[in-house]
Order: structure tokens, then sequence, then C-alpha cells
């Protein structure tokens, strides 16, 4: 599901960076393999498969819009809560308890490298900016939470073709879960690559972690 937001962090041209979207796109092939992956193909009929293409499509729809709708809350939320620190850093009784809060929103590893100069250079820009207003809905998070839908949504799509148009059922839920492994690689050698990471070995630990949580879901009921 969406994490937090990009649209506060990324104020470049991407709306959604790379984690959320890769995120987003396995949750959706997870989601769709809990339905493919709970279908015995030998035995099924006809009427079987429709309903299954049917559930999982219409589930991925229904998870991307509960998912849209949790990263606009989770936009508005991240920007308000910007909002509340600048007034307390505002508030702050001295130059300590500034540091300490602005040291407290960054990176571990960012906020041990600034110097005392370099906190007050910060803390500076921060005094001089304007009043802040309560966040708002705006076209840049509507856009985020659209592309989080279509991702979601989207990605079912691959694994239910091979149900279209191969006759064989046996066949069809090979090639779709051939599919699903190959979508789960991409995606998992793709982190590998954001992240510095041996795409390859990444990859294979994503089909691995991917088939245990569908293997969970199925058997949970999910």
């Amino acid at each position: 599901m969406s994490a937090a937001p990009g649209v506060a962090a990324g104020a470049g041209g991407r709306v959604l960076d790379p984690p959320e979207r890769l995120s987003e796109v396995l949750f959706g092939v997870i989601m769709a393999l809990t339905f493919t992956g709970s279908i015995h193909a030998a035995g099924a009929a006809r009427e079987e498969f429709r309903t299954m293409l049917v559930g999982a499509i219409g589930c991925n729809i229904a998870w991307g819009i509960v998912d849209a709708v949790m990263y606009v809350l989770n936009d508005l939320v991240s920007r308000n809560r910007g909002v509340v620190l600048l007034r307390k850093l505002r508030r702050c009784a001295g130059r300590e308890e500034a540091y300490a809060l602005i040291t407290s929103v960054l990176p571990d590893r960012v906020a041990q490298a600034l110097r005392t100069e370099e906190l007050e250079a910060v803390r500076r820009r921060l005094e001089q900016l304007p009043e802040p207003s309560t966040a708002r809905l705006t076209r840049r998070t509507l856009r985020g939470a659209l592309g989080v839908f279509l991702l979601v949504s989207l990605s079912t799509f691959p694994l239910v073709l091979p149900f279209l148009f191969v006759p064989d059922p046996v066949r069809a839920l090979r090639s779709s879960h051939a599919i699903a492994l190959t979508m789960l690689f991409l995606v998992g050698a793709a982190f590998g690559r954001y992240s510095g990471q041996r795409p390859i070995a990444t990859g294979l630990g994503m089909v691995a972690i991917g088939v245990v949580l569908v293997l969970l879901t199925i058997a949970l009921g999910g």
C-alpha cells in the first residue's frame, strides 16, 4: 500500500518517487496473485475462471481507490505536520532547543554531519519564512493519488491476460504465474538499483517474499 507521499519531499517534476511507484505495483501484483494462486486449473470450470478474473480486477480497483484516498490523507497530514514544526521552531526558548528540533526531522547521518554554524543557517532561513497556512488539497496531490490508483489497478491486467487469450486453463494459469514472477523480479531488481543493492539478488529475494506473502494471504482467507 501507499507509503508516506512524495509530494512534499519531491519538489521536482515527479509526484511519486521510485519506491512509491514500485511499492504500488508490487501491492497490485500480490493482490492479483491471491486470486490466481487460489484456483486449481485442472478441475476449474469456465465460470470459475470468469469469477476469478472479475474478483481480481474488482479487488485491485477497490484497493486502488482505498490507497489513493490514503495517499491524499497522508499528504495532508505530512504537510500540516511541517506547519506545526515550523511554528514550534519559532516558539523555541533558545538556539539549542531549535537545533534539536531541526535535527529530529532529518535522517540521522545528515543530522550528525551538520555543524553548529550550518544548523544556525538553517534556523535563520526557517525563521525568515512567511507564516505558514494550513495545508490544502492541491492538483499535485490529486495527480499523486491518481497515479497510485492507476498503478495498483493496472498491475492486475498482465496477470489476467493469459486467461483471456490462452484456451487451455492449465497453460493460462502457468502463464499468469510466470508473468507475476517476472514482474516481482523486475520490481525487486528496480528496488535494488535504487537502493544500491545487487539487482539480481534483490529481484530473486522479492520473488521469494512475494510468494510467501501470497501463500500467507491465501492461508488466512484473503
